[in-house]
């Protein structure tokens, strides 16, 4: 990212901005937010006012600056939203390109093919891609391996793989082939694709509010109410008190200066800046590489209190390699690594491929010296965890069974053929699993030849995070197929809460079914199929873009960098979001204190004056000194238009965010955003009169 991206305004930026600014200044759009179409109602009003009054040849300078003020009060407000919006919405053109005059070659029934625009393509239907062609839809693959450029989506350079029967199978729009040829089947209507859903997203056409914002928005509609009510029973009061103090105050009481009061004492703040840091919540994920289908998932990130993490890719860099033979008493390791390999061949999962390696590495051995005449390929399966090969004689029948597999997988084969699972191998597969290491066992019809090594790396600075995360109250649960004790090895080594071992789909479910029955909220990651229940049963499911459409439709946000560590990222961003909606709100009912001190005093303080031009009593009331009624009033109106420019740049990036308790958190933010923004105000506004004092005549 260059130094202009960096900006927070470009010119280009900010023009657009503007421009959309005034557009939204319709009924149709302020109605949607209640406190400022309050003050756009007000604005109204003042203006017609001023306008009216000034048909008889005398303008009022100051009721015209009161409207100028709450004109510019709904401008601000609607700049916020602009701007929180123009990064999402550039992001969307950039994406609606590859969109634009994209065909398809359809797969006919007969085999042949025909070009097709690809809004035309329906769901099932078969699509060809070779190099050079762009992915004309959402899709899996279901035949062919091909490398595929994925930067028009997420960002990378970089192509990846892409292949059928199996977890990397998700190909989306707008994507382009690298190499080889892909055939593909449509997963999805026009319309519906996930490009369009990122276009829709980040342009915030089709955000939905959340249940706290709808929340917030009902209790700012009740503070508008009551200070509408209070507002409009003041002219009583003060007609009440013009009698008792045998005094008239009309010509100060008026409908521009009513009308300034029920602006400023209304929550305009938070008001004008809510739609805004929602906004700038999804911009922040999108800045991550993060697609959230609502804003509600990101609101549950920053209540998360339990995250289940998958330890490989996620905790683990995700390739355990084979790095050694151990072989049982009386088996050669040439003769184990042979039989190894051969166990091996149908395994496609990079630990199968490194079995593979390794014994080419070692011992030179080769795979194609193998007959596979009169022999079947025993693929691995998520629910065998073994993979293998039958060898046959003429007649058929199976005469030697070789498996590959976990060791408690093997174990259970190996015993329901009638063999033995002796304490030398169990020994060392204890030994391995301790150091953290995942021993795979090698059988030979019932005998076990000897175990494979395989090793994974920990992520650097994982423990540090879960450390982080322990500090916020979240409880971290590793989720692994591996044996009790390698998961405990690893677990105790990147520092996780707790860990789930041979854990299946079905048990991932149950889990998460079990804690949010215990009142908790849970964030996990998947990439699979077989991930996709639990990714469905989640409050925060992070699919993998690399991962199966299955997944990705389960899941209620999307990692287009594929990186299952992002979590993290994710929670925190949460938080961010509610810290910042908190904070900004207690800023914005405590500025309203300072405003109270400013209008009320100028309202009332010509009362019970005992000789013209002598301060009353109620003048006491006057504790920021202003200098005049017009010009605390004006002040006043400035600051309350003038301070949601100021937050702007705050609702954009969010507050600042430390691995804290909640209780410190909330201590914290109230000091600086309670007490500050009952004592900002008063600097502020104090600041401008004193201005308006020197150059105007009020």
């Amino acid at each position: 990212m260059n130094v202009k991206e960096n900006q927070f305004l470009t010119n280009n930026l900010l023009l657009e901005c503007v421009k959309q600014s005034i557009c939204m200044l319709t009924p149709q759009v302020q109605w949607k937010n209640p406190v400022m179409f309050v003050t756009y109602i007000g604005a109204i009003i003042v203006t017609l006012h001023s306008v009216f009054h000034s048909l008889d040849g005398k303008i009022d300078y100051f009721h015209l600056q009161i409207a100028l003020w709450l004109w510019f009060t709904v401008l601000f407000a609607n700049f916020a939203e602009a701007i929180a919006e123009s990064r999402g919405k550039a992001q969307a053109a950039s994406l609606r390109k590859s969109q634009h005059h994209a065909t398809a070659r359809l797969v006919l029934p007969d085999g042949s093919t025909k070009h097709v625009l690809a809004t035309q393509l329906k769901k099932g239907e078969i699509v060809l891609c070779e190099a050079g062609e762009m992915i004309p839809a959402d899709g899996d693959v279901i035949e062919g391996v091909a490398t595929v450029d994925e930067s028009a989506i997420t960002g990378e350079s970089a192509p990846v793989i892409r292949e059928s029967g199996g977890d990397r199978s998700a190909v989306t729009a707008g994507t382009r082939v690298v190499s080889d040829r892909l055939k593909i089947c449509v997963m999805c209507e026009v319309g519906h694709s996930f490009l369009d859903r990122m276009i829709n997203l980040v342009e915030g056409a089709k955000r939905q509010k959340t249940p706290n914002e709808l929340a917030l928005h009902i209790v700012l509609c009740g503070i508008t109410f009551v200070f509408l009510v209070v507002v409009a029973t003041l002219l009583a009061f003060v007609h009440y008190s013009e009698e008792g103090a045998a005094q008239s105050i009309a010509a100060d009481v008026n409908i521009p200066v009513m009308t300034a009061l029920l602006v400023c004492l209304i929550p305009t703040t938070i008001g004008g800046l809510l739609n805004a840091i929602g906004i700038a919540g999804m911009d922040r994920l999108l800045k991550c590489n993060v697609i959230a289908k609502s804003g509600r998932s990101v609101e549950a990130a920053g209540d998360i209190d339990l995250l289940i993490l998958d330890k490989t890719g996620t905790i683990t860099m995700g390739n355990r390699m084979a790095t050694s033979f151990l072989p049982a008493t009386g088996v050669s390791e040439q003769e184990f690594a042979q039989t190894a390999q051969e166990a091996s061949l149908a395994d496609e999962t990079p630990e199968g491929r490194s079995i593979v390696v390794l014994a080419k590495k070692l011992f030179d051995l080769r795979a194609n010296h193998i007959d596979m005449t009169n022999a079947e390929i025993i693929p691995f399966t998520a629910a065998t965890r073994m993979s293998g090969i039958d060898y046959k004689n003429q007649k058929g029948e199976v005469v030697r069974r070789i498996r590959k597999g976990a060791a408690d997988a093997v174990k259970h084969y190996i015993e329901s053929l009638g063999g033995i699972y002796s304490s030398q191998i169990d020994t060392l597969v204890q030994s391995i699993a301790r150091s953290g290491g995942t021993p795979l066992l090698v059988s030979d019809n019932q005998r076990i030849l000897g175990v494979i090594t395989l090793k994974d790396v920990i992520k650097g600075g994982l423990r540090e995070r879960f450390q982080q995360m322990r500090k916020m109250g979240i409880r971290t649960v590793m989720i692994t197929g591996d044996n009790p004790l390698t998961a405990a090895a690893i677990a105790a080594e990147a520092g996780v809460d707790d860990f789930v071992a041979e854990a299946t789909p079905e048990m991932k479910l149950d889990l998460i079914r079990r804690e949010q029955e215990g009142g908790r909220l849970i964030a996990m990651t998947g990439d699979g199929t077989n991930d996709a229940p639990a990714l469905a049963q989640a409050d925060v499911a992070v699919a993998m873009n690399t991962g199966t459409q299955a997944s990705r439709e389960a899941g209620n946000m999307v990692d287009l960098d594929s990186n299952p560590t992002k979590l993290i990222d994710i929670i925190e961003i949460g938080k961010q979001l509610l810290m910042t909606r908190g904070a900004l709100t207690t800023f914005s009912i405590a500025n309203d204190l300072a405003k109270y001190f400013a209008i009320i005093p100028a309202l009332l303080g010509g009362l019970y004056v005992a000789k013209k031009g002598e301060d009353g009593p109620l003048s006491l009331l006057n504790i920021m000194g202003l200098h005049s009624d017009k010009t605390a009033i004006l002040s006043a109106v400035i600051f309350n238009a003038l301070i949601i420019v100021a937050l702007i740049p705050l609702a954009m990036r969010g507050i600042h965010y430390e691995a804290q308790p909640a209780h410190v958190l909330l201590r914290k933010n109230v000091l600086i955003y309670g007490v500050g923004g009952a004592i900002v105000p008063f600097i502020g506004i104090k600041a401008i009169d004193v201005l308006l004092a020197l150059f105007t005549q009020f």
